[in-house]
């Protein structure tokens, strides 16, 4: 194969349409823009989202507050909420989606402060109150951030 034979697909090139060449060649009078108004004007773009003079939708819909699309949805479990498990267990997210504590979906779990554990708990987990953490190790628990 060579450059000279390389030809375009059959159906990839169309002819160019020649405009206000005489209404035999279909394109002739008006040249395809209809019969006045701003389209048929040269220049005649509108530009995107103008509806005419009235209000734009765009301007229409009340704009209020800010969604952070980066932001982690965190779950946060009462520390009384761990009294289900058993003394000495190892307490990780796996752990709390079976029990049925948490059902959400999830980026991070945080332990807070809230009821009272009366149990020796290694919680393993992505955050924890300051306060949360006192009660886990004041029993003798492990509050380790993963």
């Amino acid at each position: 194969m060579e450059a000279l034979n390389l030809r375009p697909v059959e159906g990839a090139r169309q002819r160019r349409r020649r405009l206000g060449r005489g209404h035999g060649s279909g394109w002739g009078k008006t040249s395809g823009k209809g019969h006045k108004g701003q389209k048929a004007r040269s220049g005649g773009t509108i530009r995107w989202g103008f509806e005419g003079g009235q209000m734009p939708l765009q301007r229409r819909i009340p704009k209020r507050g800010f969604n952070n699309i980066f932001a982690l949805k965190v779950i946060a479990v009462q520390v009384g909420k761990l009294n289900v498990f058993e003394e000495g267990s190892v307490v990780d997210d796996k752990l709390l989606i079976e029990s049925g504590i948490v059902k959400k979906k999830f980026d991070k779990i945080k332990i807070v402060s809230g009821g009272e554990l009366n149990k020796k708990l290694n919680v393993k987990l992505g955050a924890f109150s300051e306060s949360a953490k006192n009660v886990i190790e004041s029993f003798g628990g492990i509050a380790e951030v993963i």
